[in-house]
């Protein structure tokens, strides 16, 4: 089993993350740990490595983002099955074992991840990411992943034949990195689900100009795999997949301010809404956004 870690310039939380690692249940001489520096400018993670001696395998590349770091550690890895863990993030010492005995056990299952709790910069847990709300069952998932394909990667384990047949992240994505790959890996393998939280995952804090392009590359992402996967998707799942994703992209808008690419987005979730369910989501969004846009004309008009 190998553990990947990519990191950059942040050996306080990289430390933080191998000790999770090392605090694993599962046997030490059966886990291997890779970290790959992403091109940091100083040695800090290379020091924080050397403590751990021989446990940790430690390999520097050029900067070229965390999907090319986290393929390069999956390239390089030597176990039958590949954990990622970024470097801010931790696992409960269960995490390993249990995955690793549920792969062992379902040689049908491809990957499987585990329930979440984010925290915050201070590394308090504030909630739970509960998998099985959007989840429901294992195995061929893909019309539940169209719906809300979230994923932490930190929260993933795969087979090695996994990264072999996707070619792992798309580089090409700054953001939305993880749900194309959640998408790819759900169209060509079966996925389980462990409704516990062990994996601890920092919630981001972005700025507005990285959360709209976070926004477009949601979009990008989504719609360009329901068009290179039409044949596989069902009319109803391609629709629901559209509908959720220009939804959700509405109060990311609102969000950055650009309340003209909200209405946009309101209008085109509307033409692929199908459920009384969405017909209510859809309903509702409208009313925020054109709450929206009548506070932006009382401001405009002096607060009248």
């Amino acid at each position: 089993m190998s553990a990947i870690i990519p990191t950059y310039q942040r050996p306080a939380d990289l430390r933080l993350a191998l000790a999770s690692v090392v605090a694993q249940t599962y046997p030490a001489e059966a886990l291997e740990i890779i970290v790959v520096d992403d091109g940091s400018a100083d040695d800090g993670a290379a020091r924080v490595c050397a403590e751990l001696g021989a446990r940790v395998r430690y390999l520097k590349k050029p900067n070229g983002g965390v999907s090319a770091a986290r393929n390069h550690g999956m390239a390089a890895a030597t176990g039958e099955y590949l954990a990622l863990l970024d470097d801010d993030d931790e696992w409960r010492p269960a995490k390993i074992a249990r995955q690793v005995e549920l792969l062992t056990r379902r040689p049908e299952i491809g990957m499987v991840i585990t329930d979440v709790e984010r925290m915050d910069a201070d590394r308090v847990g504030f909630e739970i990411f509960r998998r099985r709300e959007f989840i429901p069952v294992d195995g061929w998932v893909l019309p539940h992943v169209l719906r809300n394909p979230a994923l932490a990667p930190a929260s993933a384990m795969l087979r090695r034949e996994v990264f072999a047949a996707t070619g792992g992240f798309d580089t090409t994505l700054r953001t939305a990195e993880d749900l194309d790959f959640h998408l790819r890996v759900a169209a060509r393998f079966q996925i389980a689900v462990i409704a516990e939280p062990l994996t601890r995952a920092m919630r981001g804090h972005q700025g507005l100009s990285a959360l709209a392009r976070t926004n477009r590359d949601y979009l990008d992402a989504i719609e360009r795999f329901v068009d290179t996967h039409a044949a596989q998707i069902a009319p109803a799942d391609r629709a629901a997949a559209l509908f959720w994703a220009y939804l959700r992209n509405v109060r990311g808008a609102l969000t950055v301010g650009t309340l003209s690419d909200a209405a946009r987005l309101t209008v085109q979730a509307a033409r692929f809404a199908r459920t009384p369910a969405e017909a209510r989501e859809l309903a509702k969004t409208g009313a925020l956004v054109s709450k929206n846009a009548v506070v932006r004309v009382r401001r405009a008009l002096g607060g009248r």
